[in-house]
């Protein structure tokens, strides 16, 4: 059966709806109604997550439920089972469940912050507000010894290898082997060098359970600040210091030509947070951030399911992300050496 197909029936859903209009990520499919939108984990393996058994699509979704109230507690309402029978498939319904989705209040398109930026009405004023939603959620955000491993040198070592394992079939392709070895040995490089900084870090509390998707598509501008669809699948990307999340929309800041946008808010989140050493690990988390997502629209681009000009637009965006962590890479070796 084709439930992708079948969940595009209006009768499916428990709400009247006029249309269900059906959007695909590399990990996940959204069926948006008038009102709602229900994601449905694929059944894939990437490696740093699994969703292969309809158990773990079922936990993570239950996950992702939990850890995105935190900041959108009324956008993220229940996890539904889906169900089988001779009516034909029900969000739902009763019944020995074939999927599970998660349901979530659709919000705004237009008020996404990628789409007010592009037509040129982000302010200083959204940033401001971000962050003063941003500041208390990672002062309450949970820390200790289980999650302070996290921000151990040798785990974040671990995370910048395997991103460069994944980035490997991509060399030659959407980006040089010298960049790629730029990339490398930057990182290498700065995380040889600054461990005290790193240990530091941990000992102060920046080690939070954090966002760990933070760009602009996740943030929607609307009455209030809502900031949503966070790392769930995996906590050794959630889990971090406090600077990696704020380094990812910084970097999508400037991925956007809005440099002097991506300073105002790191230096706005900075003195708001009495966290002035985050200048330090600014160059090398935007580094991280900009290889990540230039190899998740790598992988995006490979995707059969996705249309050639998709793919095209994936592989364009994946070289320039390259291209940017490459800038990041020299600005931060500069940075770094005029330290010593």
């Amino acid at each position: 059966m084709d439930l992708v197909a079948a969940l595009q029936d209006l009768a499916a859903y428990p709400e009247p709806t006029s249309r269900v209009k059906v959007v695909q990520t590399h990990i996940s499919w959204v069926f948006l109604t008038d009102g709602f939108a229900y994601k449905m984990k694929k059944p894939v393996d990437l490696g740093f997550l699994d969703f292969t058994t309809l158990r773990r699509r079922h936990y993570y979704l239950k996950q992702e439920l939990v850890l995105n109230r935190r900041l959108c507690p009324k956008i993220y309402l229940s996890v539904l089972p889906v169900t089988l029978s001779g009516a034909g498939v029900k969000v739902g319904g009763r019944g020995h469940p074939v999927e599970y989705l998660l349901k979530m209040v659709r919000l705004p398109q237009e008020r996404m912050m990628d789409e007010v930026a592009n037509r040129g009405e982000l302010s200083l004023e959204h940033l401001n507000r971000l962050v003063a939603v941003l500041v208390p959620f990672y002062q309450e955000a949970a820390t200790g010894p289980h999650i302070n491993r996290y921000g151990e040198p040798g785990i974040i070592t671990y995370n910048h290898e395997e991103n460069f394992a994944r980035m490997k079939s991509q060399v030659e392709d959407l980006l040089s082997r010298e960049l790629f070895e730029e990339l490398r040995d930057f990182a290498r490089g700065f995380l040889a060098q600054q461990r005290p900084l790193l240990r530091k870090r941990l000992k102060e509390g920046r080690i939070r359970d954090c966002h760990g998707d933070l760009h602009m598509a996740n943030i929607c501008l609307a009455d209030g600040i809502l900031v949503f669809d966070c790392i769930e699948f995996n906590p050794r990307f959630r889990y971090g210091d406090v600077a990696a999340d704020v380094a990812f929309l910084a970097m999508d800041l400037d991925f956007h030509g809005l440099s002097d946008f991506s300073r105002h808010f790191a230096k706005t989140f900075a003195l708001a947070s009495s966290d002035e050493e985050l200048f330090m690990l600014l160059n090398f988390y935007k580094c991280y951030r900009a290889c990540v997502r230039g190899k998740i629209m790598g992988l995006a681009a490979a995707e059969p399911e996705v249309s050639p000009e998709e793919q095209r637009r994936a592989r364009e965006g994946a070289r320039a992300y390259f291209a940017l962590a490459g800038a990041y890479a020299r600005k931060g070796a500069q940075w770094t050496a005029s330290w010593w």
